[in-house]
Order: structure tokens, then sequence, then C-alpha cells
């Protein structure tokens, strides 16, 4: 490897650089690329340290892309005890010509968060009713906040409300929010079962192993955004939401019959379409505002390809965001 054609870029210049609304548009056309069969995604997850942390390795190549990429990203929550975020990792983008490696991008997982943000901003915004003004959010880290604030700028939210296992936990989100978006009702939710009955969008991003919503807690016309589960032995809702809904949408069918929920329900059991193709109106989405929608996202390696993609350009051409991330955005799982 010739180390003077590689450049190497680290988290705080990438955070300055890029963050979810940058890459949201790219997020969407990869969706769709996908969806359509173009390109090519695997995805190894595997667990060096049992169920206390997972190493997600993600690759991907679209046609007529510069470049292609490998993507290593982990979460140990080990590393918070040593004041560190538990999530980390790099991005590796090789000339699609040559296969030659260009660019390293240490992104300490940021990369990962937003484009996950924005995917889940996109199903939002394809499932939910328009006039969604109340959203809950299940779930205490850096992937909760974020996607509170992705679905907050794609639906008419004016009420947020935030459950978790750990009341100080919650009102750190509560009040990274607040600060970040003063025009936002953001309140903690004491009882998770009201919560969700109260709700016409709801975000679910933990780390759970066991389901944490129950069918019977989802009232006619909500819309969830399930992105947490990702891996065979995580689970946020039951098997009967996924039942229950009326339209079950994944970001990839193929990954989702390995990972989360839905690899533990029986092959053509529960009808799925991709998000790409109801991105695209190759599928359809919400039929009804009285319908029950769920968008179950495990991450894509286009997902990173496109983040990463953006990131480079906008590294390249020395741009920072107008508002850059704060350390609000580093908030502990």
């Amino acid at each position: 490897m010739n180390t003077d054609t590689v450049t190497c870029f680290g988290p705080d210049r990438i955070r300055a650089a890029v963050g979810t609304r940058d890459v949201l548009e790219p997020v969407r056309q990869a969706l769709v690329d996908h969806s359509r069969g173009l390109g090519e995604a695997p995805a190894v997850v595997f667990a060096p340290a049992g169920r206390e942390g997972d190493v997600h390795v993600k690759s991907a190549w679209l046609p007529g892309r510069s470049v292609f990429t490998v993507k290593v990203a982990s979460w140990f929550p080990a590393r918070k005890e040593l004041g560190l975020p538990p999530g980390s990792g790099i991005v590796a983008a090789f000339d699609a010509a040559t296969g030659d490696l260009r660019a390293l991008l240490e992104d300490d997982h940021h990369l990962s968060d937003i484009r996950t943000a924005a995917a889940g901003a996109l199903g939002a915004r394809a499932l939910a009713t328009p006039h969604a003004s109340v959203l809950g959010v299940v779930g205490t880290g850096v992937q909760g906040y974020l996607q509170a604030l992705a679905v907050a700028d794609s639906l008419p939210v004016r009420t947020v409300h935030v459950w978790g296992r750990d009341p100080a936990a919650v009102r750190r989100v509560v009040d990274a929010l607040a600060a970040r978006r003063p025009d936002l009702d953001v309140r903690p939710a004491p009882d998770l079962a009201r919560m969700c009955g109260a709700v016409d969008a709801l975000v679910t991003a933990t780390s759970s192993t066991e389901p944490l919503i129950r069918h019977d807690w989802l009232r006619p016309g909500v819309h969830v955004n399930a992105v947490g589960a990702d891996d065979p032995f995580k689970a946020e809702l039951t098997e009967e939401c996924f039942r229950r809904a009326h339209r079950v949408v994944v970001d990839s069918r193929a990954l989702n019959r390995l990972h989360g929920e839905l690899s533990r329900v029986q092959d053509g059991e529960i009808e799925v379409v991709e998000l790409g193709a109801v991105l695209s109106g190759d599928a359809p989405g919400r039929s009804g505002d009285e319908d029950i929608t769920v968008c179950k996202l495990i991450g894509l390696g286009v997902q990173d390809l496109a983040a990463a993609e953006t990131a480079l350009k906008r590294l390249d051409a020395g741009t920072h965001m107008s508002d850059p991330p704060s350390a609000l955005d580093l908030l502990p799982e």
C-alpha cells in the first residue's frame, strides 16, 4: 500500500464536516438503488465479548460510484467505564476502478449514527401520517437522540416524549433535545405503555434483547421506526406488533431474515416491502390515516457508502457545517 495516496480523517474533522441532513438525499438514493437490485452490500456481525459488545463489518459497492467501502463499527459497553462513547469504528474507502485504498475515515461511529438517523427520517417521512405531531422515543443513547431530531425535522412534531429505564439518562436526553430544539415540548415519559398509546410516531433505539413494545399498546394510525435490534440477539417489538401492522417496511429483506425481530418469524408469515421501493414509488406505503406502519431498519452497507462519499466530498472541499454538532451528540448509551 502506498501510504502517500491514503488520506486519513479523524472523528473531530468528520463531525464538523457532515451531519444527518447532509446524508439524507445520498442515503435515499442508495436505498432506492439497493431495492432495485444494484450493487452489493454484504454484512457480517460478530460478538467477540459475547453479548456485551458487537462488531458490524459492512461493505458495499454501487454502479457508477468512484469508491467502494468497508466499514468496521463496534459497540462495547465497557468503553463507558473509560469515559468514552460505547460506539467506535472506521470506514475504509477504496478506488472503485483499481481497488487501491484512498481514504480512512476514523469516525468513532459518527457516520453510522447519522446514516441511521437519515434512514429513520426517510421512513417517517414516507410512512407516518402527514399530521403527526407527537413523537415518542424509546432509548436514551445517541441514536435515540439523533432519531428524535431527524424525525422532528421530517414531520410537524411539536411534542416529544422520552422513555428509558434510567431516569437520569432520560433527563440527559430531554435536556439535550430541548437545548437543540427549543421549539419542541420535550418531556420524560414515566410509563412506556401510556406513552405508546399517546403518540403519532414512535422510535425504538435500544440494545434490548427482549421485546419492549406490545402490539396492544399501538394505537391506530401510529408509525414505528424500529432501529435498535440489528443482530440475531436483540428485539424491541413483539412479533404481534408486526402481525398487527398494516404495512411492514424493511431496509433489506435478506438482512432482516438474519437479524432483529423478523429473523424470529417464518419466511412468508409477514409481508414486507423494502424502504427503497417505497421511496421510489415502486411499492406502496401507508394507505390510510388509521394504518399502523412499522419501518424495521437493520442498517446497510450502501448507507455507509453514501455517508462516506458525502463526508469525503465535504472534507476534500473543506466544508464545515453552519451548525456543527456539539458535545450533546456524544451522549452515552
